[in-house]
């Protein structure tokens, strides 16, 4: 080299510029095995498979294989159906699809309870049971009435007509649960007292049958064979305060609304009509909406309880649809086929739901969500078509009477233990507020 270039020596101290392993340490024949065993293309017996999975199962909870979580090839693995792991971002979460969601409660389908009904009328227009607030089950046979106590199983027999022809066609009680109303076959609204079992009054103003009854305070309308309506004061001596005059047949569906602000009526002329409950400039009743869609009688009525301008209604054998309803707006909300006639409807107060009532072929009983109007079970076990539906003041219970001379109980709606105390809490606040305000 030139004079005055350096001369690069090697380094005399220990460690270089780079590290340089000390191989000896190494177990190079395990690391050898490895990756020719890695490279070998003879595969693991089935069996030693399966019991690496499984005893990788036992201590991660999941297969490692299948978890993974860098592949070279492949798409992104899911977790193992139902794995939960802390770290859930590791994972893309495998959601349950709607239609294989398990329902979160159990419907029985068998009946809690069956009580004999002889001698009941098999007439689609007549609405024979009613469940009150004090827990007793009203129930009419032919020209007797009898009263279930659903506490203690005892039964009263209420009243029997005094002419062998007449019969019983209507029953309902007042919401206090006190005084039973009864329409009956030769055009007269009994008013009867519960503790004393007597007859209170007889209030004579239609023509004809009294199929239907429906309460709002101390307000009774009883709906006739005529296609009549009459509001009946119980208060005062002359009961007969409105007629409502909309149907030109049997007036065989009737339900105020919750809140006293609407009364529904429908009729065997296919009509269903919706009435204020104060009359018009005129002095007389008009109806504020008209609904004509159903092609068969409409007897199945139902306000929902919480959406007080929301009401259901149930076609006939010609018909067999259920609607649903907005009365202020007048628009058909949903719609659909039951298959079969409709005989009553009653919403849920535990649950978004509602349950109908059936005729032929079934003579079944099917619980409806709302407002999605999908099916969530069909309850089987009556053996001709099913009459009247009511249900009792706990919402759990729904009885139905059917023309095979059967009462059928059916616990539909049991509310889950921990929802159950939240609505006790909710309502006892209520209550406590309310006597405070009182007070």
């Amino acid at each position: 080299g030139k004079s005055g270039s350096k001369i690069q020596s090697t380094p005399t101290k220990a460690g270089g510029d780079r590290y340089i392993p000390n191989r000896s340490t190494m177990q190079m024949e395990m690391a050898n095995f490895l990756l020719t065993k890695e490279n070998d293309p003879a595969e693991e017996s089935p069996t030693k498979k399966e019991q690496q999975k499984a005893w990788a199962v036992n201590l991660n909870g999941f297969d490692i294989e299948e978890a993974k979580i860098l592949r070279l090839s492949g798409k992104p693995q899911n977790a193992p159906e139902g794995y939960q792991n802390n770290l859930k971002v590791l994972y893309s979460q495998k959601m349950t699809p709607g239609s294989s969601r398990k329902n979160g409660r159990y419907i029985p389908s068998m009946p809690d309870r069956i009580l004999d009904a002889p001698e009941i009328r098999n007439d689609y227009y007549l609405n024979l049971i009613d469940w009150s607030s004090q827990n007793f089950l009203a129930v009419a046979l032919d020209n007797s009435v009898y009263l279930w106590n659903h506490t203690s199983g005892e039964i009263i027999q209420l009243l029997q007509m005094e002419h062998p022809d007449d019969y019983v066609s209507s029953v309902s009680w007042i919401k206090e649960g006190n005084y039973l109303a009864v329409g009956t076959s030769n055009a007269e609204v009994q008013l009867w007292d519960i503790q004393q079992q007597k007859r209170l009054r007889n209030m004579t103003s239609h023509s004809s049958r009294v199929g239907s009854l429906s309460w709002n305070s101390y307000i009774l309308s009883s709906g006739a064979r005529t296609g009549h309506i009459h509001h009946h004061d119980v208060r005062v001596a002359e009961h007969h305060v409105a007629t409502l005059a909309g149907h030109t047949q049997e007036v065989c569906g009737l339900k105020w609304s919750l809140d006293g602000r609407y009364l529904a009526s429908g009729g065997n002329d296919n009509l269903v009509n919706i009435w204020p409950c104060t009359q018009g400039d005129s002095g007389d009743f008009v109806p504020v909406q008209t609904f004509t869609q159903h092609q068969g009688a409409v007897k199945a009525v139902a306000w929902c309880p919480w959406q007080s301008n929301v009401l259901a209604t149930g076609g006939g054998t010609s018909d067999r649809h259920i609607r649903i309803w907005n009365v202020c707006s007048g628009t058909c909300l949903s719609t659909v086929d039951a298959h079969s006639q409709v005989c009553s409807i009653l919403w849920s107060t535990n649950y978004k739901e509602f349950i109908s009532g059936h005729g032929f072929a079934q003579n079944q009983l099917v619980v409806w969500k709302y407002p999605t109007m999908a099916k969530v079970t069909e309850l089987r076990g009556h053996t001709a078509r099913v009459l009247n539906l009511t249900m009792s003041p706990d919402g759990v219970t729904v009885a139905s009477a059917a023309a095979d001379e059967t009462l059928r109980l059916w616990r539909c709606f049991e509310m889950d233990p921990i929802k159950k105390k939240e609505k006790e809490k909710a309502n006892s606040a209520k209550t406590s507020i309310i006597h405070q305000g009182i007070r």
